[in-house]
């Protein structure tokens, strides 16, 4: 029975969205998630939300507990993770408010842990498959929504994570587009390798609300311009995972 995961979660514990909502405080092996569980339906199938940094956006990405939040949702019996994530745009092409359906990442992380492996047992070594760390039937349901929805979207694209909570200088925005990086943020290849290791399919949308510090005709981002960007396209969220969310099989 398909069970769908929510990170992010923005809008979605609206009780018009969510039908049958209880919030439910568990703890894992790794501690407690970064908020507590919001459980009920979407179109009649069970849906277990996270907010990623908590419900009042109170803990920085490097101090968000991941290991415990995807090993919360697959204790919950989780089938597939969606998560939605706010990120700058490094290419001129993705405009502001744009989702990206992400489809590689780089890790330029290092103080977290983003493993569930810390040793081996003799003779059984975990060195899980990255190559392709999105599902591609995930995907491929995000992006027949969005052109549904006819949504302005890009159908795949290259996220750097940082580590956060500060923004890129100018020097590193530079080098990431070197790198062929298409977006960037602080959360979202933590989160990816975590639910490979756990096996559970899971796939990002991305939506740009900023150009970081790269492009010369525009300001450096700020935390405001990002919410107010995010603010607007809510809705536009919402109905993007709500009618993705129906098509998972």
């Amino acid at each position: 029975m398909v069970k769908i995961g929510i990170i992010g979660g923005s809008g979605l514990d609206n009780p018009d969205i969510l039908k049958d909502a209880r919030n439910i405080d568990i703890n894992t092996p790794y501690g407690k998630p970064t908020s507590s569980l919001k459980l009920g339906k979407i179109s009649d199938i069970d849906v277990v939300l996270i907010a990623r940094h908590g419900r009042e956006h109170t803990i920085p990405p490097t101090q968000v507990n991941y290991r415990a939040n995807i090993q919360a949702l697959k204790d919950q019996g989780c089938t597939h993770i969606l998560a939605t994530t706010a990120c700058g745009s490094l290419r001129e092409q993705i405009g502001r408010g744009d989702f990206v359906i992400l489809d590689q990442f780089i890790d330029f992380t290092r103080l977290r842990k983003v493993s569930f492996f810390e040793e081996f047992a003799p003779g059984d070594m975990k060195h899980t498959p990255m190559a392709f760390p999105y599902s591609e039937e995930l995907r491929n349901i995000l992006i027949e929504t969005a052109r549904e929805l006819n949504l302005k979207y890009h159908e795949k694209g290259t996220v750097v994570t940082i580590e956060g909570p500060r923004f890129s200088t100018r020097a590193e925005s530079e080098m990431f587009r070197i790198w062929g990086a298409d977006v960037i943020n602080m959360s979202i290849a933590s989160e990816t390798i975590l639910a490979n290791e756990a096996g559970i399919p899971y796939a990002a949308v991305a939506m740009s609300t900023d150009y970081d510090c790269w492009k010369d005709d525009e300001a450096p981002v700020t935390w405001e311009e990002i919410l107010e960007i995010f603010g607007k396209n809510v809705n536009n969220v919402i109905a993007l995972l709500t009618n993705s969310i129906k098509k998972i099989k």
